[in-house]
């Protein structure tokens, strides 16, 4: 309850010039998931973790939007009150003269370790520095200097950020979006379009269809879920995109429309479990290459961690596991079990 209540604090008395901290937040978050555990020990990451975090969450975001809508012009949308945040102006420029079109491709280019090195530093001197100052003083509740290069999060940040993950996005994604609304400079930018969220966060359509023609060939025609043949199919989460939105390549299989809408946000139940860490094994390669092609980050260890996560946190919570259309089972410790 302190931590939910200290970082309530931040975003309520925090100075937010820019949207680095809400990106410090997911990035920090994101690593408790795939680093830490939930024994309530100590986390040490680094900078150029975090910094790797940056690059992937700003992208996009240094892509020109307002391209075909109505009412609005074509701009890289305004991340700073003052001049444009200089981790979109580096990721931008880099895009520019290296002609890299997607995040796999920059982190294969020579030049990416310089980009990585310039937004790290500049990760450590502003939002790592000032993240913790709310009220008008400096709580260091969530994390302190480990060293050069290396922060440390404190007993049970680590812990907290993983039980309450969800929130965490929910609150700093949220916040994010309403500070690119709020600032004037984006107005001319944004005209009447309602699709913010989605240009900021959600995958491309060209990426998911990529991906589903690899799946195709993979798969065969037939959905994960029920193994159906398939005329229409959906590229689905199977660790839902709302509980870990992080585009892993391994985390996605082809489900009928019907499949994915009943199993909508909720974890798959055991038998589906276990299809989806054998098939991660048994076809880890292949899933990598069609990730490759789509442009998606290529990590099994960490989508299995992040596996092993949900499934910790549903059985916590009590949650229900989805099996099919109108059928839960209860999640149980069978479930943690499969990734021992």
């Amino acid at each position: 309850m302190q931590f939910l209540s200290k970082l309530q604090r931040v975003f309520a008395e925090g100075d937010f010039t820019a949207t680095y901290k809400f990106a410090l937040l997911i990035a920090l978050a994101d690593l408790a998931v795939e680093l830490g555990a939930d024994n309530g020990d100590e986390l040490t990451v680094t900078t150029r973790q975090i910094g790797l975090r940056f690059i992937g969450l700003y992208w996009k975001h240094s892509l020109p939007y307002g391209t075909g809508r109505q009412g609005s012009e074509v701009g890289i949308l305004v991340q700073n009150n003052g001049a444009q945040a200089a981790v979109v102006s580096a990721i931008s420029q880099f895009r520019m003269q290296t002609q890299t079109h997607t995040l796999l491709s920059a982190l294969l280019h020579p030049r990416f370790n310089g980009l990585l090195g310039a937004i790290s530093a500049t990760v450590s001197a502003q939002p790592l520095t000032y993240l913790q100052n709310f009220g008008g003083g400096t709580d260091e509740f969530m994390y302190e200097r480990a060293g050069p290069g290396k922060i440390r999060l404190k007993p049970g940040i680590g812990y907290c950020f993983r039980r309450f993950y969800p929130l965490v996005q929910q609150l700093a994604r949220s916040h994010w979006i309403g500070h690119i609304k709020g600032n004037r400079r984006n107005v001319c930018i944004l005209g009447e379009a309602d699709d913010l969220e989605e240009f900021l966060f959600a995958s491309s359509r060209q990426s998911l269809e990529i991906m589903s023609n690899g799946l195709r060939k993979l798969d065969g025609q037939q959905c994960f879920y029920c193994g159906h043949s398939l005329t229409t199919a959906d590229v689905d989460h199977y660790i839902p995109f709302a509980q870990y939105p992080r585009e892993l390549a391994h985390n996605f299989v082809l489900a009928h429309p019907a499949c994915n809408r009943s199993k909508s946000d909720t974890l798959a139940a055991l038998p589906h479990l276990e299809r989806w860490l054998e098939r991660i094994q048994r076809h880890s390669d292949a899933l990598a290459e069609i990730g490759a092609d789509a442009g998606f980050v290529i990590d099994a260890k960490t989508t299995q961690r992040v596996g092993s996560w949900a499934y910790a946190n549903a059985v916590a919570s009590g949650a229900q596991a989805w099996l099919a259309a109108n059928t839960y089972r209860a999640i149980d410790r069978r479930y943690t079990e499969c990734f021992a």
